[in-house]
C-alpha cells in the first residue's frame, strides 16, 4: 500500500513537470521564435509631398513639362537628404539634350541662337511649367525682348510682320542655315509677303531686280524712323532712287555693277580735296580708294554710313585697341569715341590727330597744362610728347602711363636704375612709383619734388605715424627738424635702413670718431661702439627714454649679455649677497649655499649698470667708470676691522677686488670665483701668505 502511494506521488510530480515544460516552449515560440509577419520595409517619399509649394505653383498652369507631370524629378535632379541642395545630373543643356537630341532642336545648324551657346536653355524656357506654350518664359515676342531691347523694334515706322506676328514669323528660335537665324533664304523670306512682280514695287525700286539682292542692305527688318523702313542714315540717291547714278541701268545684263570702281565713283559726288581738308597724312583705307571698308554704299544704322557703330569700326583693323583696359581713356569710351582725337580720311598731323599731340590733350587736360608754367617742366612734357610716357588708348597701369612707372622712367633715366635699385631699395622705387615723391609733369622745385626736400613733407606722407611728435622723452635733431636725408639715402642703399654710410661712421660724423676726446688712455671700448651697430642701444629717431635709449636699465644691457640675464632671473629665489659683516663659522669657512640659489650683487645697484660702467669707451678694463679700488670702495669701507680681517689686514689699494671675487653674480655668499685655489676656498691664507698683525 505504501509501495503504490510512493509510485502515484511520483507519476503525480512527472506530470506536473511536464506540463510546466510544455508551457515554458509555448512561451519561447511566441516571445522569441522567428515571426511570420512579413518584413518591414522603407517607402520612399514622393518629391512633392515635401515640395508642396511648388505643386501648387506649377502643376496648375497651362504648359507643364512632361517629366514634371509625371513626377519623374530624379530625371534632372540627384535626390537630396534632410538639407536641401539643388543638384542636376547634368550641366548646363546637358540635361535638357537627354530627352531633345541637338539634331531635333536644329542645334547642329551652322548658327545657334547665343542662349543656347551659353548653354542656357532656362533664359528662354521654364524647366516646370508655364503659362504659354512650349514652357516659354513669355508670349510672343515679349520672350524675344528678355535678352534684344525692346524700343529697337517699336520705332515710328514697324514692320507689318512684326505687328501681326511673333518674332517666329522670319526666324527660327534655335538654329538654322542662314544669318540672323532666318527660315529661308533672306529674299525668299521677303517675298514671302512683298510681290516683287508688282508694278508699284519696281517703280519703288527703279526697275532693278532687288528681289535678288539682300533687302537689308537699305531697309531695317523691323522697325525705323524713316518712311519704307529705310536705315536711319541712307544715301540721299537712295532715297532719290537714283540708282542708275551709280549703277549700269537696270535692263542691262548686269544692273548691279556700277559705273566705276571703288573710290572713283564715290569722287564723282565728294571731291577728294573736300575730305582731305588740307591733310597730306590719309588714313589708309583712303588712300587705297576702299571707302567700302568703313561706309555702306546704301544705308546704315550708323551716322554718315558707317558700316559699324563707333569705335567698334575701327577695332575691325585696329584689333590691339579692341583690348580691355584697367585705365580706360574717358575720350575713347565717350560718343565720339576714336574721333575725339582722330580725323577720319587724312590729317596735317601724324597718327592722324587732329591737330598737334600736345593741343589735342590739352583740349581736355587743360589743369595739366599748368604745370608748363613751372620753372622745371618735365623734358617730354614741355616738349608736348605725352605719348612718350602715356598710351593714349589706355593702360593697365594707372595715369595711363605705357608700362610700369620705373619701367617708363628708366627708359629715359637709363644710370638712376642702376643707382636706385640697392639691397635695401625705397618702397616707392620697388613698386614704381615715381610720382609719389616727384611730379611727373614739372615742379618749382629741384628734380621736381613734390615738396622741399629740407623739410618732412614728403616722408610724412608714408611715415607719418613715426613722424607723430611725441610729448617726453628725446628726439633725434635731424628727425626732428625733418631733415630725413641727411641719414637715408632717398632712394635706395645698399646698407639696413638706406642709410648714406655705414652706421658707425655716419653717427660719429656728428657724435666724433675719437676716443681719446671722451676718454684718455682708452683700455676698453664697448662692442656695438667698436662695431658701428649704434642702434642697438639708441633709437635713430625717437625714443621716450633720454638719450634716444631704447630700454631702461638693465634691460638695455641685458638684451646682449644674456648669460647675465639668466643668473640674475632664474626662476627660484635669488638670494640677497652677505655683508662684509657677516660672520663666518667656526671652521674660518663660509656656509655651503645651496646649489641652486645664485646671490645677486647688490641688486638694486645692478638696476643702473651706469653706477660701474661706461657705455662706450673706459680708461678701465671692462668699461669700468673709475679704477676697481675706488669703485669698489664706494660701497665698500676698507677701514672697517672686519675687512681687514676677512683679506688678511692686505692693504685694499693694492688689491684687484676682481681677482677673487664676481662683479655680478655668484653661488657663493661672498661672491669668489666658482674656479678658486683649493687652500683659499679652506681659508688656509697663512699656508702661503705672511700674515701681517694690524
Amino acid at each position: 500500500m505504501r509501495t503504490n502511494f510512493i509510485l502515484l506521488h511520483r507519476y503525480r510530480s512527472y506530470v506536473l513537470v511536464g506540463l510546466l515544460l510544455f508551457l515554458c516552449g509555448i512561451l519561447y515560440l511566441t516571445a522569441c521564435a522567428p515571426s511570420l509577419r512579413k518584413p518591414r520595409k522603407f517607402v520612399r517619399k514622393n518629391c512633392l509631398e515635401c515640395h508642396t509649394k511648388f505643386a501648387d505653383k506649377y502643376l496648375k498652369m497651362k504648359s507643364v513639362h512632361a517629366v514634371v507631370k509625371e513626377k519623374k524629378c530624379e530625371d534632372c535632379h540627384l535626390r537630396h537628404g534632410i538639407v536641401p541642395k539643388l543638384i542636376f545630373k547634368q550641366i548646363g543643356n546637358q540635361t535638357c539634350y537627354q530627352c531633345h537630341p541637338k539634331e531635333k532642336i536644329s542645334l547642329d545648324k551652322p548658327r545657334v541662337h547665343t542662349a543656347i551657346k551659353k548653354g542656357k536653355c532656362i533664359d528662354c524656357h521654364n524647366p516646370h511649367a508655364s503659362q504659354s506654350s512650349r514652357l516659354l518664359k513669355a508670349e510672343g515676342s515679349d520672350v524675344c525682348y528678355q535678352c534684344h531691347k525692346k524700343k529697337n523694334f517699336e520705332k515710328k515706322v514697324e514692320h507689318k510682320a512684326l505687328q501681326k506676328g511673333p518674332c517666329l514669323t522670319c526666324h527660327r528660335s534655335h538654329g538654322s542655315d542662314e544669318p540672323g537665324l532666318l527660315k529661308n533664304k533672306e529674299a525668299v523670306v521677303c517675298n514671302s509677303c512683298h510681290d516683287y512682280k508688282k508694278n508699284s514695287f519696281k517703280k519703288a525700286h527703279a526697275g532693278y531686280p532687288v528681289e535678288t539682292s539682300s533687302c537689308n542692305s537699305c531697309h531695317n527688318p523691323h522697325s525705323s524712323l524713316q518712311p519704307k523702313l529705310l536705315k536711319t542714315s541712307t544715301h540721299p540717291i537712295v532715297v532719290q532712287i537714283g540708282c542708275q547714278k551709280c549703277h549700269d541701268p537696270s535692263e542691262s545684263q548686269h544692273p548691279f555693277q556700277t559705273i566705276k570702281k571703288g573710290s572713283d565713283l564715290c569722287y564723282e559726288c565728294h571731291k577728294p580735296s573736300d575730305l582731305k581738308a588740307g591733310g597730306n597724312i590719309e588714313h589708309l583705307p583712303f588712300k587705297d580708294g576702299k571707302c567700302s571698308l568703313c561706309h555702306n554704299p546704301h544705308a546704315s544704322e550708323s551716322q554718315i554710313l558707317l558700316s559699324k557703330k563707333g569705335n567698334t569700326l575701327c577695332f575691325e583693323c585696329h584689333k590691339d585697341k579692341r583690348v580691355t583696359m584697367a585705365v580706360s581713356h574717358k575720350a575713347v569710351a565717350s560718343e565720339r569715341g576714336c574721333l575725339s582725337c582722330h580725323k577720319r580720311h587724312a590729317s596735317k598731323t601724324p597718327k592722324l590727330l587732329l591737330t598737334k599731340e600736345e593741343d589735342v590733350c590739352f583740349s581736355c587736360h587743360k589743369k595739366t597744362k599748368e604745370a608748363r608754367k613751372t620753372l622745371k617742366p618735365h623734358v617730354p612734357f614741355a616738349e608736348g610728347k605725352c605719348s612718350d610716357c602715356h598710351n593714349a588708348h589706355g593702360s593697365n597701369f594707372p595715369a595711363m602711363v605705357k608700362e610700369k612707372m620705373d619701367t617708363v622712367c628708366f627708359a629715359c633715366h637709363i644710370d638712376a636704375e642702376i643707382k636706385f635699385i640697392k639691397t635695401n631699395t625705397h618702397k616707392p622705387v620697388i613698386t614704381g612709383k615715381c610720382n609719389a615723391c616727384h611730379n611727373s609733369h614739372g615742379s618749382d622745385r629741384e628734380k621736381r619734388l613734390l615738396a622741399d626736400p629740407g623739410g618732412p613733407e614728403l616722408c610724412v606722407k608714408c611715415h607719418g605715424d613715426l613722424m607723430q611728435p611725441a610729448a617726453g622723452g628725446s628726439k633725434h635733431e635731424f628727425f626732428k627738424n625733418g631733415k630725413c636725408l641727411r641719414c637715408h639715402d632717398s632712394h635706395g642703399s645698399n646698407i639696413p635702413g638706406m642709410i648714406v654710410a655705414k652706421q658707425g661712421f655716419l653717427c660719429f660724423s656728428c657724435h666724433g670718431t675719437d676716443p681719446g676726446k671722451e676718454v684718455k688712455n682708452t683700455k676698453s671700448r664697448h662692442e656695438p661702439v667698436v662695431a658701428g651697430e649704434c642702434t642697438k642701444c639708441h633709437s635713430p629717431h625717437k625714443a621716450k627714454l633720454d638719450d634716444l635709449l631704447l630700454a631702461v636699465y638693465p634691460d638695455l644691457c641685458l638684451t646682449c649679455h644674456t648669460d647675465l640675464k639668466e643668473k640674475m632671473f632664474q626662476k627660484q629665489a635669488v638670494a640677497p649677497a652677505a655683508s662684509d659683516d657677516a660672520p663666518a663659522d667656526v671652521s674660518g669657512k663660509s656656509k655651503t649655499p645651496d646649489d641652486a640659489k645664485i646671490y645677486v650683487h647688490a641688486p638694486s645697484d645692478l638696476k643702473d649698470c651706469q653706477i660701474c660702467h661706461r657705455p662706450h669707451f673706459s680708461a678701465e678694463l671692462a668699461l669700468i667708470n673709475r679704477p676697481i679700488q675706488v669703485l669698489c670702495g664706494k660701497c665698500h669701507d676698507y677701514k672697517k676691522a672686519t675687512f681687514s680681517t676677512a683679506h688678511i689686514n692686505i692693504d685694499a689699494r693694492v688689491m684687484d677686488c676682481r681677482k677673487c671675487h664676481a662683479p655680478h653674480t655668484s653661488k657663493d655668499p661672498k661672491f669668489f670665483k666658482e674656479a678658486v685655489h683649493k687652500p683659499f676656498t679652506e681659508r688656509a691664507c697663512k699656508e702661503c701668505h705672511i700674515v701681517k698683525k694690524p
